[in-house]
């Protein structure tokens, strides 16, 4: 079971980050910015975004 021990690990860990609300605030802004890049870099996603995009347009 050592996947489950890294896995238990790394919630103590994160237990440990959501304690502090200026790391909670920094984790959210830090995956917004990268969950709003991932999409652009996503060709599917990307089509989804064009195609509303020309329909307003």
């Amino acid at each position: 079971m050592p996947l489950l021990d890294h896995a238990l690990y790394a919630f103590v860990i994160m237990h440990g980050l959501w304690g502090s609300p200026w790391m909670m605030i920094i984790l959210a802004l830090g995956a917004a910015y990268l969950g709003g890049r991932v999409v652009e870099f996503i060709p599917f996603t990307r089509r989804i975004i064009e195609r509303r995009e020309a329909e307003r347009g």
